[in-house]
């Protein structure tokens, strides 16, 4: 355990260090884990969304799954191909239109949510310190998007 002053004067490392290894592991798990189904992290995304909320739009799912539009339609049309999603919309500008898992998009979305749950569990942290750990990740994602913002859209 790290005494206040040495964390004091190490925060940009374990900050920077702990947040990169965190998404390294879940990047891992995610492509492990998701191998038996032939999904990618998106794909995985647009299960658990569609199997926990039920349908939603594609726009939904944007916002939901913090992914580009053209890259989660792109998403989309994959599960859809491959029997896992429907969309009854007959326009072809289904952005709006409703989404829902087919039966086998239903198995699936129940074996990647037991997945993610048994994951979660797997932290070992209780659930007043978990609650407390994601009050704080929710506060300094918000806090550094708004100091993100300042930049505009500069590639």
């Amino acid at each position: 355990m790290l005494s206040s002053s040495s964390m004091e004067k190490r925060r940009f490392e374990i900050f920077t260090k702990y947040i990169l290894r965190i998404n390294r592991s879940i990047r891992k798990i995610k492509s492990e884990e998701m191998e038996e189904f032939n999904l990618k992290s998106v794909h995985v995304y647009c299960l658990y969304y569609l199997y926990s909320e039920g349908s939603l739009t594609a726009k939904q799912l944007c916002d939901l799954c913090d992914e580009d539009k053209a890259s989660l339609s792109r998403s989309i049309d994959f599960l859809e191909s491959n029997g896992y999603l429907t969309c009854n919309s007959k326009t072809e500008k289904r952005y709006n239109s409703a989404l829902q898992l087919t039966p086998k998009g239903v198995e699936v979305g129940e074996k990647v949510s037991q997945k993610i749950e048994n994951v979660l569990s797997s932290v070992g942290i209780g659930d007043d310190e978990i609650a407390k750990f994601y009050e704080n990740l929710i506060k300094i994602s918000d806090n550094l998007q708004k100091y993100c913002d300042k930049y505009g859209d500069r590639k």
